[in-house]
């Protein structure tokens, strides 16, 4: 995976950081250790600060979110989206996050929700599974 560069949209991080076993866990591994550049932006570790304290699997209080959230700003490219809106995505909510792809010229967007998978056949758009069985 050594010179990949990857957008890890909202539910991969938080399923990986959650679920440290699991392909999204196995990705942001492989991302803390070294073996992965990712791009983030503001909007995506808003939406991972909003989701960490609704699982209950996770048990951090709002300063251990906060802090970890810093900690992913240190370890990612933090870019800011453009606003041009793609009017082929279904969810107008994810338009965010495909900015962000776009923007940070990355190989990949490796995601589990299925309006982004939705534009696979127009943007490089992989679900973790796919992205590990190529690159893990």
């Amino acid at each position: 995976m050594p010179g990949l560069r990857v957008v890890l949209d909202t539910n991969v991080l938080v399923s990986g950081l959650a679920y440290p076993g699991s392909i999204p866990g196995r990705i942001v591994g492989v991302w803390r250790q070294g073996g992965l550049d990712v791009v983030l932006s503001r909007f995506i570790l808003d939406e991972v600060s909003h989701e960490l304290p609704r699982l209950t699997r996770i048990s951090l209080s709002s300063g251990e979110i906060r802090d970890l959230v810093d900690s992913l700003m240190f370890l990612a490219d933090i870019i800011e989206p453009d606003s041009v809106v793609d009017p082929n995505l279904r969810d107008p909510a994810d338009q965010q996050v495909l900015a962000t792809f776009r923007v940070s010229k990355a190989d990949y967007l490796i995601t589990g929700d299925k309006d982004l998978l939705a534009l696979s056949d127009k943007y490089p758009i992989l679900t973790p599974a796919t992205f590990w069985a190529r690159h893990g």
